[in-house]
């Protein structure tokens, strides 16, 4: 036991420090930022630019730490955590459906397969984030021109199955079993965006299981 509450502390101590990492970065952007708005007014709309996309980054990113925090103080004491009944079938398609919308700025496409009702008593707005990252992950990193493949497969009452496949890179084989630690970002992805809270996109396929 002690060695377990020492590993805790130690992984608290690591998210504090990588939290403060993250934080910098937007937060020296932005006082960039307004320098550049004081000195150079002619630039000002630039400025106000990048001021606002800085500020989203850090509200998202605020926001996952704030989601991470309470699914590991136990997600069954939040407002968000909230069992309902839900159409597995219905929420990954409206998942994909968004999805699909996003990636084809960027001549990407996302397809969805799935048929019938597949009803569970689960916490229905942490799973759809869940997916949704997933699936956000998967248009991020799979190859132009490509489809990233969503399917949900299963019965009522029993396991259901839900599936990424994209056309991008992969993961390592050696960083698979780090993928799902937070703020961690594979060797691929170090210049691309994100914060490492959402779950990267494995070796082409991911996967999310879940039974009633």
């Amino acid at each position: 036991m002690a060695s377990r509450l020492q590993a805790l502390i130690s992984s608290q101590r690591s998210l504090l420090h990588d939290v403060s990492h993250e934080l910098r970065s937007p937060l020296a952007r932005l006082q960039a930022a307004i320098g550049l708005a004081r000195q150079s007014p002619e630039r000002l709309e630039a400025s106000l630019e990048r001021i606002e996309r800085e500020a989203e980054r850090l509200a998202e990113l605020v926001g996952q730490v704030l989601t991470l925090s309470r699914l590991e103080a136990g997600a069954a004491s939040s407002p968000l955590a909230r069992q309902e009944s839900v159409d597995l079938v219905d929420l990954v398609a409206s998942v994909a459906a968004d999805a699909d919308f996003e990636a084809r700025a960027s001549g990407r496409q996302v397809s969805f397969a799935g048929e019938g009702e597949i009803m569970a008593d689960v916490q229905g707005e942490l799973l759809q984030r869940a997916i949704e990252n997933v699936v956000r992950n998967a248009v991020r990193h799979t190859a132009p021109e490509t489809t990233v493949e969503v399917a949900v497969t299963g019965q009522s009452g029993e396991c259901a199955l839900v599936s990424v496949a994209d056309r991008g890179p992969g993961v390592p084989p050696a960083e698979l079993d780090a993928i799902f630690e937070p703020f961690f970002r594979g060797t691929g992805s170090q210049a691309g965006p994100g914060f490492g809270l959402a779950l990267p996109s494995p070796a082409g396929r991911s996967w999310l299981t879940g039974a009633r």
